[in-house]
Protein backbone atom coordinates (compact mmCIF):
# COMPACT_ATOMS: atom_id res chain seq x y z
CA UNK A 1 0.00 0.00 0.00
CA UNK A 2 1.19 3.49 -0.89
CA UNK A 3 -0.17 6.69 0.65
CA UNK A 4 0.37 9.96 -1.12
CA UNK A 5 -0.77 13.53 -0.66
CA UNK A 6 -3.27 14.42 -3.36
CA UNK A 7 -4.50 17.71 -4.82
CA UNK A 8 -7.86 17.64 -6.64
CA UNK A 9 -7.02 20.88 -8.47
CA UNK A 10 -4.17 19.22 -10.36
CA UNK A 11 -5.67 15.72 -10.58
CA UNK A 12 -6.76 14.23 -13.88
CA UNK A 13 -10.43 13.70 -14.71
CA UNK A 14 -9.78 9.96 -14.37
CA UNK A 15 -8.52 10.41 -10.82
CA UNK A 16 -11.58 12.48 -9.89
CA UNK A 17 -13.81 9.73 -11.30
CA UNK A 18 -11.95 7.16 -9.22
CA UNK A 19 -12.74 9.15 -6.06
CA UNK A 20 -16.42 9.19 -6.97
CA UNK A 21 -16.24 5.41 -7.42
CA UNK A 22 -14.61 5.04 -3.97
CA UNK A 23 -17.34 7.11 -2.33
CA UNK A 24 -20.12 5.13 -4.01
CA UNK A 25 -18.64 1.72 -3.21
CA UNK A 26 -18.20 2.72 0.44
CA UNK A 27 -21.71 4.19 0.55
CA UNK A 28 -23.21 0.99 -0.82
CA UNK A 29 -22.16 -0.65 2.46
CA UNK A 30 -22.44 2.22 4.95
CA UNK A 31 -25.42 4.24 3.67
CA UNK A 32 -27.17 1.99 1.16
CA UNK A 33 -30.32 4.13 0.98
CA UNK A 34 -28.44 7.33 0.13
CA UNK A 35 -28.25 8.54 -3.49
CA UNK A 36 -25.05 7.87 -5.39
CA UNK A 37 -22.48 10.60 -5.91
CA UNK A 38 -22.17 12.18 -9.35
CA UNK A 39 -19.09 13.71 -10.94
CA UNK A 40 -20.74 17.11 -11.43
CA UNK A 41 -18.34 19.79 -10.11
CA UNK A 42 -16.63 17.16 -7.93
CA UNK A 43 -13.21 18.73 -8.43
CA UNK A 44 -14.46 22.05 -7.09
CA UNK A 45 -16.46 20.35 -4.36
CA UNK A 46 -13.30 18.70 -3.06
CA UNK A 47 -10.92 21.64 -3.52
CA UNK A 48 -12.73 24.90 -2.73
CA UNK A 49 -12.69 26.14 0.88
CA UNK A 50 -13.74 29.26 2.75
CA UNK A 51 -11.19 32.09 2.93
CA UNK A 52 -8.68 31.38 5.67
CA UNK A 53 -9.31 27.62 5.64
CA UNK A 54 -6.93 24.99 4.27
CA UNK A 55 -7.64 21.44 3.18
CA UNK A 56 -5.08 18.64 2.82
CA UNK A 57 -5.97 15.32 1.16
CA UNK A 58 -4.37 11.87 0.84
CA UNK A 59 -5.02 8.73 -1.18
CA UNK A 60 -4.10 5.16 -0.24
CA UNK A 61 -3.48 2.94 -3.27
CA UNK A 62 -2.26 -0.58 -3.86
CA UNK A 63 0.18 0.79 -6.41
CA UNK A 64 1.01 4.48 -6.78
CA UNK A 65 -0.97 5.94 -9.64
CA UNK A 66 -3.90 3.48 -9.49
CA UNK A 67 -6.38 6.38 -9.29
CA UNK A 68 -4.84 7.88 -12.42
CA UNK A 69 -5.64 4.63 -14.21
CA UNK A 70 -9.26 4.77 -13.04
CA UNK A 71 -8.88 2.18 -10.27
CA UNK A 72 -10.73 3.26 -7.09
CA UNK A 73 -8.18 3.85 -4.32
CA UNK A 74 -8.12 1.74 -1.17
CA UNK A 75 -9.08 4.83 0.77
CA UNK A 76 -8.90 8.58 1.06
CA UNK A 77 -8.60 11.13 3.83
CA UNK A 78 -8.77 14.87 4.21
CA UNK A 79 -8.47 17.41 6.97
CA UNK A 80 -9.89 20.91 6.89
CA UNK A 81 -7.79 23.19 9.06
CA UNK A 82 -10.19 25.81 10.37
CA UNK A 83 -10.11 27.89 13.54
CA UNK A 84 -8.63 25.86 16.38
CA UNK A 85 -9.73 22.41 15.20
CA UNK A 86 -8.97 20.13 12.29
CA UNK A 87 -12.15 18.69 10.76
CA UNK A 88 -11.30 15.35 9.19
CA UNK A 89 -12.83 12.64 7.05
CA UNK A 90 -11.61 9.14 6.21
CA UNK A 91 -13.19 6.79 3.65
CA UNK A 92 -11.93 3.21 3.23
CA UNK A 93 -13.02 0.95 0.40
CA UNK A 94 -15.03 -2.04 1.72
CA UNK A 95 -12.50 -4.54 0.34
CA UNK A 96 -9.66 -2.81 2.23
CA UNK A 97 -11.20 -2.51 5.69
CA UNK A 98 -9.45 -4.01 8.73
CA UNK A 99 -6.17 -4.12 6.77
CA UNK A 100 -4.57 -1.02 8.33
CA UNK A 101 -5.61 1.43 5.60
CA UNK A 102 -7.70 3.57 7.94
CA UNK A 103 -4.95 3.64 10.57
CA UNK A 104 -2.36 4.79 8.01
CA UNK A 105 -4.64 7.52 6.69
CA UNK A 106 -5.43 8.65 10.24
CA UNK A 107 -1.70 8.79 10.96
CA UNK A 108 -1.19 11.13 8.01
CA UNK A 109 -3.96 13.42 9.26
CA UNK A 110 -2.61 13.44 12.82
CA UNK A 111 0.95 14.16 11.65
CA UNK A 112 -0.20 17.15 9.64
CA UNK A 113 -2.42 18.48 12.43
CA UNK A 114 0.44 18.17 14.94
CA UNK A 115 2.90 19.84 12.56
CA UNK A 116 0.47 22.73 12.05
CA UNK A 117 0.00 23.23 15.79
CA UNK A 118 -3.58 21.97 16.04
CA UNK A 119 -4.50 20.43 19.37
CA UNK A 120 -7.84 18.79 18.48
CA UNK A 121 -9.44 16.84 15.64
CA UNK A 122 -13.14 16.42 14.99
CA UNK A 123 -15.05 14.12 12.65
CA UNK A 124 -18.70 13.47 11.74
CA UNK A 125 -19.64 9.79 11.82
CA UNK A 126 -22.91 8.26 10.60
CA UNK A 127 -24.32 5.92 13.23
CA UNK A 128 -24.49 2.16 12.67
CA UNK A 129 -21.38 2.10 10.48
CA UNK A 130 -17.96 0.53 11.00
CA UNK A 131 -16.51 4.02 11.45
CA UNK A 132 -18.02 4.20 14.95
CA UNK A 133 -15.86 1.33 16.21
CA UNK A 134 -12.83 2.64 14.30
CA UNK A 135 -12.84 6.04 16.00
CA UNK A 136 -13.60 4.55 19.42
CA UNK A 137 -10.56 2.30 19.02
CA UNK A 138 -8.29 5.30 18.66
CA UNK A 139 -9.71 7.21 21.60
CA UNK A 140 -12.18 9.56 19.95
CA UNK A 141 -15.10 10.51 22.19
CA UNK A 142 -18.61 11.49 21.15
CA UNK A 143 -19.14 15.19 21.90
CA UNK A 144 -22.52 15.70 20.28
CA UNK A 145 -25.31 13.65 18.72
CA UNK A 146 -27.86 14.65 16.11
CA UNK A 147 -30.56 12.68 14.31
CA UNK A 148 -30.75 12.74 10.53
CA UNK A 149 -34.26 12.69 9.08
CA UNK A 150 -35.31 12.28 5.45
CA UNK A 151 -38.42 13.53 3.69
CA UNK A 152 -39.60 11.63 0.60
CA UNK A 153 -41.33 14.25 -1.54
CA UNK A 154 -43.58 11.60 -3.12
CA UNK A 155 -45.23 11.17 0.30
CA UNK A 156 -46.03 14.86 0.83
CA UNK A 157 -49.67 15.91 1.17
CA UNK A 158 -49.32 19.15 -0.79
CA UNK A 159 -52.79 20.43 0.15
CA UNK A 160 -52.05 20.06 3.86
CA UNK A 161 -48.60 21.54 3.30
CA UNK A 162 -50.20 24.62 1.73
CA UNK A 163 -52.18 25.17 4.90
CA UNK A 164 -48.99 24.96 6.95
CA UNK A 165 -47.23 27.44 4.65
CA UNK A 166 -50.10 29.91 5.08
CA UNK A 167 -50.29 29.40 8.82
CA UNK A 168 -47.87 32.13 9.87
CA UNK A 169 -49.19 34.77 12.28
CA UNK A 170 -50.30 38.22 11.15
CA UNK A 171 -47.53 40.76 10.72
CA UNK A 172 -44.98 38.41 9.11
CA UNK A 173 -43.98 38.32 5.43
CA UNK A 174 -42.32 35.31 3.81
CA UNK A 175 -39.98 35.67 0.83
CA UNK A 176 -38.09 33.07 -1.23
CA UNK A 177 -34.65 33.73 -2.72
CA UNK A 178 -32.41 31.69 -4.99
CA UNK A 179 -28.69 32.05 -4.30
CA UNK A 180 -29.08 33.59 -0.85
CA UNK A 181 -30.76 36.65 0.66
CA UNK A 182 -30.41 40.08 -0.99
CA UNK A 183 -27.37 42.12 0.00
CA UNK A 184 -29.39 44.66 1.98
CA UNK A 185 -30.65 41.82 4.21
CA UNK A 186 -27.24 40.36 5.08
CA UNK A 187 -26.82 42.17 8.42
CA UNK A 188 -30.30 41.25 9.71
CA UNK A 189 -29.99 37.70 8.35
CA UNK A 190 -26.65 37.09 10.06
CA UNK A 191 -27.91 38.72 13.27
CA UNK A 192 -30.84 36.29 13.43
CA UNK A 193 -28.45 33.34 13.10
CA UNK A 194 -26.16 34.72 15.81
CA UNK A 195 -29.02 35.31 18.24
CA UNK A 196 -30.43 31.81 17.84
CA UNK A 197 -26.97 30.26 18.17
CA UNK A 198 -26.63 31.91 21.59
CA UNK A 199 -30.02 30.58 22.71
CA UNK A 200 -29.02 26.91 22.30
CA UNK A 201 -26.19 24.89 23.78
CA UNK A 202 -25.43 22.74 20.77
CA UNK A 203 -22.30 21.16 22.16
CA UNK A 204 -18.62 21.98 22.04
CA UNK A 205 -18.02 20.99 18.42
CA UNK A 206 -19.20 22.92 15.40
CA UNK A 207 -18.07 20.80 12.48
CA UNK A 208 -20.59 22.39 10.09
CA UNK A 209 -20.11 26.05 11.05
CA UNK A 210 -22.67 28.64 10.07
CA UNK A 211 -22.12 32.34 9.30
CA UNK A 212 -22.98 34.81 12.02
CA UNK A 213 -21.75 38.10 10.55
CA UNK A 214 -22.32 39.71 7.13
CA UNK A 215 -18.82 39.41 5.69
CA UNK A 216 -18.55 35.71 6.48
CA UNK A 217 -22.09 35.18 5.21
CA UNK A 218 -21.07 36.63 1.85
CA UNK A 219 -17.96 34.42 1.76
CA UNK A 220 -20.03 31.37 2.66
CA UNK A 221 -22.55 31.98 -0.13
CA UNK A 222 -19.74 32.49 -2.65
CA UNK A 223 -18.02 29.30 -1.48
CA UNK A 224 -21.19 27.23 -1.79
CA UNK A 225 -21.65 28.39 -5.38
CA UNK A 226 -17.99 27.70 -6.22
CA UNK A 227 -18.33 24.14 -4.89
CA UNK A 228 -21.37 23.41 -7.07
CA UNK A 229 -23.96 23.78 -4.30
CA UNK A 230 -27.06 25.80 -5.17
CA UNK A 231 -28.53 27.69 -2.20
CA UNK A 232 -32.20 28.51 -1.66
CA UNK A 233 -33.55 30.45 1.33
CA UNK A 234 -36.94 31.43 2.70
CA UNK A 235 -36.94 34.39 5.06
CA UNK A 236 -39.69 35.53 7.44
CA UNK A 237 -39.59 39.27 8.13
CA UNK A 238 -41.43 40.90 11.02
CA UNK A 239 -43.04 43.74 9.10
CA UNK A 240 -43.38 46.35 11.85
CA UNK A 241 -39.77 46.06 13.03
CA UNK A 242 -38.08 44.91 9.81
CA UNK A 243 -36.32 42.15 11.77
CA UNK A 244 -35.53 38.79 10.24
CA UNK A 245 -37.73 36.63 12.45
CA UNK A 246 -36.77 33.31 10.92
CA UNK A 247 -35.02 31.72 7.98
CA UNK A 248 -34.48 28.34 6.42
CA UNK A 249 -31.79 27.26 3.96
CA UNK A 250 -31.67 24.31 1.56
CA UNK A 251 -28.74 23.41 -0.69
CA UNK A 252 -28.99 21.31 -3.84
CA UNK A 253 -25.58 19.73 -4.59
CA UNK A 254 -24.64 18.94 -8.17
CA UNK A 255 -22.83 15.92 -6.70
CA UNK A 256 -26.11 14.25 -5.56
CA UNK A 257 -28.84 16.36 -7.16
CA UNK A 258 -31.84 14.19 -6.23
CA UNK A 259 -31.44 14.74 -2.47
CA UNK A 260 -31.30 18.28 -1.12
CA UNK A 261 -29.51 19.13 2.12
CA UNK A 262 -31.23 21.22 4.78
CA UNK A 263 -28.81 23.72 6.28
CA UNK A 264 -29.81 26.21 8.97
CA UNK A 265 -33.39 26.73 10.09
CA UNK A 266 -33.70 29.35 12.82
CA UNK A 267 -36.51 31.27 14.49
CA UNK A 268 -35.52 34.18 16.72
CA UNK A 269 -36.82 33.48 20.26
CA UNK A 270 -39.12 36.51 20.54
CA UNK A 271 -40.85 35.49 17.30
CA UNK A 272 -41.61 31.93 18.35
CA UNK A 273 -45.19 30.81 18.84
CA UNK A 274 -46.46 32.46 15.65
CA UNK A 275 -46.00 29.52 13.28
CA UNK A 276 -42.87 30.98 11.66
CA UNK A 277 -40.75 27.82 11.67
CA UNK A 278 -43.51 25.63 10.25
CA UNK A 279 -44.46 28.18 7.58
CA UNK A 280 -40.95 28.84 6.26
CA UNK A 281 -40.10 25.14 5.95
CA UNK A 282 -43.40 24.37 4.24
CA UNK A 283 -42.95 27.30 1.85
CA UNK A 284 -39.46 26.05 1.03
CA UNK A 285 -40.80 22.66 -0.06
CA UNK A 286 -43.26 24.31 -2.43
CA UNK A 287 -40.51 26.46 -3.93
CA UNK A 288 -38.15 23.51 -4.34
CA UNK A 289 -40.82 21.54 -6.18
CA UNK A 290 -40.89 24.31 -8.81
CA UNK A 291 -37.22 25.33 -8.83
CA UNK A 292 -35.69 21.84 -8.67
CA UNK A 293 -38.12 19.27 -10.11
CA UNK A 294 -35.41 16.58 -10.07
CA UNK A 295 -35.32 16.51 -6.25
CA UNK A 296 -36.96 13.46 -4.71
CA UNK A 297 -35.81 13.81 -1.08
CA UNK A 298 -34.67 16.37 1.49
CA UNK A 299 -32.45 15.45 4.44
CA UNK A 300 -32.04 17.40 7.66
CA UNK A 301 -30.20 17.06 10.97
CA UNK A 302 -31.53 18.04 14.40
CA UNK A 303 -30.15 18.03 17.90
CA UNK A 304 -32.36 16.21 20.39
CA UNK A 305 -32.69 19.41 22.43
CA UNK A 306 -34.27 21.32 19.54
CA UNK A 307 -37.75 20.01 20.28
CA UNK A 308 -39.76 22.74 18.47
CA UNK A 309 -37.99 22.13 15.16
CA UNK A 310 -38.23 18.35 15.58
CA UNK A 311 -42.03 18.70 15.95
CA UNK A 312 -42.16 20.86 12.81
CA UNK A 313 -40.19 18.29 10.83
CA UNK A 314 -42.53 15.53 11.99
CA UNK A 315 -45.56 17.56 10.85
CA UNK A 316 -43.94 18.00 7.44
CA UNK A 317 -43.37 14.26 7.10
CA UNK A 318 -39.63 13.89 7.82
CA UNK A 319 -38.77 10.39 9.05
CA UNK A 320 -35.81 9.79 11.42
CA UNK A 321 -33.10 7.86 9.59
CA UNK A 322 -30.08 7.38 11.85
CA UNK A 323 -27.93 9.09 14.45
CA UNK A 324 -25.15 11.39 13.27
CA UNK A 325 -22.27 11.57 15.74
CA UNK A 326 -19.65 14.25 16.20
CA UNK A 327 -16.41 12.84 17.64
CA UNK A 328 -13.35 14.63 18.90
CA UNK A 329 -9.85 13.65 20.04
CA UNK A 330 -6.76 15.32 21.39
CA UNK A 331 -3.97 15.44 18.82
CA UNK A 332 -1.24 14.74 21.38
CA UNK A 333 -3.13 11.65 22.58
CA UNK A 334 -3.50 10.43 19.00
CA UNK A 335 0.22 10.90 18.38
CA UNK A 336 0.91 8.59 21.33
CA UNK A 337 -1.74 5.99 20.42
CA UNK A 338 -0.52 5.79 16.82
CA UNK A 339 3.16 5.69 17.76
CA UNK A 340 3.97 8.73 15.65
CA UNK A 341 7.50 10.00 16.20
Amino acid sequence: MKVREWDPLTASATEIASIVALLNEAMAIDLPDDPLWHDGSMRDYLAVTMPGERKVMWLAEETTGDAGRGIPPLGGANVLLVGDIGVMEIVVHPKARRLGVGRELLSQVVKRAADQGYTALGVEVPGETSAVEFYHRFGFTCAFTEVRSVLDLSSVDWFALGELAAGVGAGYKLDFYSGGPPLDMYAAYAAAKAEVRESYDLGDLELRPSSYEPQRLQASINTLAARGLKLYVVVAVHESSGEVAGLTEVVVPQQHPTRADQYDTVVVPRHRGYGVGRAIKARMLFELRSAEPGITQVQTWNAAINEPLIRVNQELGFVPDRQWLEYEADVADLVTRLGIS
